[in-house]
């Protein structure tokens, strides 16, 4: 059983960064591919970077995903922040022979204020 626990979430200023940070235990991290998904209130879970074991990534722009085997940690770089990516941000894990996440974070919030 693997655990994730999110955590760098806060209040930011529009323009702002921030850097999310999802700790796993549990499991053998680097067979696990991570993902970041995000829900604003009223809407469904989205996909925000996806990051395979073997650390190719899937998504560009403003948000960066990153993952560090040593210290079983994934991480979610955000910068140039809008009020629209406020939401609650979750980590999740994938079997890497898997094509359904296995496990999610509880999340953490982010607020971006204009």
């Amino acid at each position: 059983q693997v655990q994730l626990v999110e955590s760098g979430g806060g209040l930011v200023q529009a323009g702002g960064s921030l850097r999310l940070s999802c700790a796993a235990s549990g499991g053998t991290f680097s067979r696990y591919a991570m993902g970041w998904y995000r829900q604003a209130p009223g809407k469904q879970r989205d996909v925000v970077a996806v990051i395979s074991s073997g650390g190719r990534t899937s998504y560009e722009g403003r948000f960066a995903i990153s993952r560090d085997n040593a210290k079983n940690t994934v991480y979610l770089q955000m910068n140039s922040l809008k009020p629209e990516d406020t939401a609650v941000y979750y980590c999740a894990a994938r079997r890497i022979d898997r094509t359904e996440w296995d496990y999610w974070g509880q999340g953490t919030q982010v607020t971006v204020s204009s």
